[in-house]
C-alpha cells in the first residue's frame, strides 16, 4: 500500500505534464510571406431585393437609356461561352451610380462600369454566358441596381443551344 502511495505523486505529475497545452502549437510561423494563404472572411450577408433597391436609389435619381433591353444570340453550339454588351446612357441630371447586377443563375457572370456616368454619358453592362448545362431555347435575365426611380432594370438575352 505504501507504494501506491510513492507512485501516486509521480503518476499525476505524468497525467498533468500530458495535459499541458504546447503554446507553440498555436502561433503560426511564417517562413516566406509570398506562400501564404489569406484568411478565410467571414460571407457577406446574403442583401434582400428591397436592400439592394434603397441603397441603389439612396444618390440622387437620374434617367436612363438603354440600347437595347433584349438580345438574341441565335443558335449556338452547347458548351460556347458567349458575352453580350448592353450599353446604357445617363439622360438624366445627376451621374449614375450602378451598385450592382445581379443575374438570374451561376451561368451568367456580369461586368459593368463601376464608376459614375455622368449626364449624357454611356456605361456598359456585359452579361458573360455559359452554355455547357444548357439544351434547347434558353432566357435568362439580369437584374440592374441603380439610382432610377424604376429599379431594378431587368436586361435578358436568348439562345437557342444545340447539342
Amino acid at each position: 500500500m505504501k507504494n501506491y502511495f510513492k507512485v501516486l505523486p509521480l503518476a499525476a505529475v505524468l497525467v498533468l505534464a500530458s495535459c499541458t497545452k504546447d503554446q507553440a502549437a498555436d502561433q503560426l510561423v511564417v517562413e516566406d510571406e509570398t506562400n501564404v494563404a489569406a484568411p478565410a472572411l467571414a460571407p457577406e450577408p446574403v442583401a434582400t431585393q428591397e436592400d439592394m433597391i434603397k441603397e441603389a436609389q439612396s444618390k440622387p435619381l437620374t434617367n436612363v437609356a438603354l440600347s437595347e433591353a433584349q438580345f438574341a444570340f441565335g443558335k449556338i453550339k452547347k458548351g460556347e461561352k458567349k458575352e453580350h454588351t448592353y450599353e446604357i446612357t445617363n439622360t438624366g441630371d445627376n451621374p449614375l451610380v450602378i451598385s450592382q447586377v445581379k443575374p438570374g443563375c451561376g451561368c451568367t457572370v456580369p461586368e459593368y462600369t463601376k464608376e459614375p456616368i455622368l449626364p449624357g454619358q454611356k456605361g456598359k453592362i456585359t452579361l458573360n454566358f455559359d452554355s455547357s448545362s444548357f439544351d434547347g431555347l434558353v432566357n435568362k435575365q439580369a437584374e440592374v441596381y441603380a439610382n432610377v426611380e424604376k429599379a431594378p432594370i431587368v436586361i435578358s438575352f436568348s439562345a437557342d443551344i444545340q447539342p
